[in-house]
């Protein structure tokens, strides 16, 4: 017995995408496997660890969490999407260059879309401020301090704006 498939249209990054899914497929496995877009790491798959973030209309969303069929009308930005349209870096992802706020770099496209959108809603977070923006994604990694100094710089050079 094959599953029944269903015609999907998402809007990821800009772009519209139409794929053939199961009712089940989770956003993580479409992003990754149907579109090819492999920014977006998945860790537990419980939504625990915030590597999946997405943004769905601009909130953080834990892709692991949500199934692809459930995504349609909304616009769906990765960490592929934060770039600045000639390519460059974006704001985010510049500060955490500067920083160092990566090391393996796992994590970091769940980190950049989270702090994308905490820096929206709180474009000048005090250093509590940028802690707590953070606080729903792990990494075993850093220890959080260039992360925090991270979101700190990209708040200076206007990523909430």
């Amino acid at each position: 017995m094959t599953e029944e498939l269903h015609d999907v249209r998402l809007t990821v990054n800009g772009s519209a995408y139409e794929i053939r899914v199961p009712a089940r497929r989770l956003l993580s496995d479409a992003l990754r496997h149907d579109l090819g877009l492999t920014g977006t790491h998945v860790g537990c798959e419980h939504g625990v660890c915030g590597a999946c973030t997405i943004l769905v209309d601009g909130s953080p969303m834990r892709s692991c969490l949500m199934v692809a069929v459930s995504a349609v009308d909304h616009e769906i930005t990765t960490v592929e999407g934060l770039a600045n349209p000639d390519g460059s870096l974006g704001a985010v992802q510049q500060a955490f260059v500067e920083c160092h706020g990566l090391q393996c770099g796992f994590c970091t496209p769940g980190f950049l879309t989270t702090i994308t959108a905490g820096l929206r809603e709180n474009p000048t977070p005090t250093h509590e401020e940028a802690r707590d923006m953070i606080a729903g994604n792990l990494c075993r990694c850093t220890g959080y301090q260039n992360i925090v100094k991270a979101v700190e710089r990209a708040a200076e050079i206007g990523a909430g704006g």
